[in-house]
């Protein structure tokens, strides 16, 4: 599968939107599948968000394309409305973030099967080549680059705890990357556990860590949500002022901190929500304008500072 450069994308929608307009003067029109989870804590509920704005956005910029926006809160319901999409409201082309990409690879591949355009968001299936296009965040950049700020942050060496995603592929690359990152560092690693990117698990894992260890001089939380947890609870025990943390995501209540300048929560690193509406985007592209955007795109993980917190920060967004 081709590399798609997050460098040429620029280049590529300007030049697509221009083709577009021919294409828009066709009869041809097509149905566009959007299958995202229902929102189960902010990163999906920004994920519902960008592709709702972006499904809107395009809707009215192109007449010759429809859309079909499905949420849901399992993988049998999700596996349920791509049979649906198929069968009863004849798309041509499909963009979803799987909730559970192992049980949910089957049924795109029944997808794929039946002729149409898949694009995959966010989390790799099972079995590689089914989609055409794939659009993810950086996972194992967003681990080294975390990795890489602990070490500058501590270059004596220093205790930390980490609290992890869920257990499913993205989570390992993040932290065996991370892992990585800091070996044959003096940063010890105390303890890590599942916080399933979730701010109420963050907060009891974290007032546990506080229990068990009377000297922690960091937290990665690696999601944002997890982090709100995580803060709740230093403040509840009074322990805020001893140790800083770092989530990940770029949540507007984390960057605000960031861009604060907070002792705190010193830095963010990017995973933003909106690639769904990047990938709504070169999908509509695919159709409208008959643009190659077949591959593979990597949004960069980017560590977020005061400096450049700015541009990370997406205003009406529930994220």
């Amino acid at each position: 599968m081709n590399l798609l450069k997050t460098t040429a994308l620029a280049a590529l929608v300007a030049s697509s939107f221009a083709l577009a307009s021919a294409a828009i003067a066709q009869d041809k029109t097509y149905v566009i599948g959007v299958s995202v989870p229902t929102a189960d804590h902010g990163w999906t509920g920004g994920v519902d968000f960008f592709a709702q704005q972006a499904v809107d956005r395009l809707t009215k910029a192109y007449p010759n394309l429809s859309f079909v926006l499905a949420t849901a809160p399992d993988s049998t319901k999700q596996a349920a409305d791509l049979e649906d999409m198929i069968a009863t409201r004849n798309i041509d082309g499909l963009v979803i973030l799987p909730g559970d990409p192992d049980a949910m690879t089957a049924s795109i591949k029944k997808v794929k099967d039946a002729g149409k355009w898949v694009t995959v968001v966010d989390r790799a299936l099972s079995q590689p080549g089914i989609e055409d296009l794939y659009v993810a965040g950086d996972n194992p950049g967003l681990g080294t680059t975390t990795a890489d700020y602990f070490k500058s942050a501590l270059p004596n060496g220093g205790n930390i705890v980490v609290l992890r995603g869920a257990p499913i592929p993205i989570d390992a690359q993040r932290v065996d990357a991370f892992m990585a990152g800091i070996k044959d560092t003096q940063i010890k690693v105390l303890d890590t556990q599942f916080a399933n990117w979730n701010r109420d698990d963050g907060y009891k894992i974290m007032q546990d860590f506080l229990t068990k260890y009377p000297k922690i001089d960091a937290v990665w939380a690696q999601d944002d949500d997890t982090l709100v947890g995580v803060l709740k609870a230093l403040k509840e025990a009074g322990r805020e002022n001893e140790m800083w943390a770092v989530g990940g995501a770029g949540m507007n209540q984390i960057i605000k901190m960031v861009a604060s300048g907070s002792a705190q929560v010193p830095v963010d690193v990017s995973y933003n929500p909106n690639m769904v509406a990047t990938a709504i985007d070169l999908t509509a592209l695919h159709f409208a304008a008959n643009a190659q955007v077949d591959g593979k795109l990597i949004i960069n993980s980017t560590l977020i500072t005061k400096d450049n917190a700015a541009q990370f920060d997406y205003p009406n967004t529930p994220f």
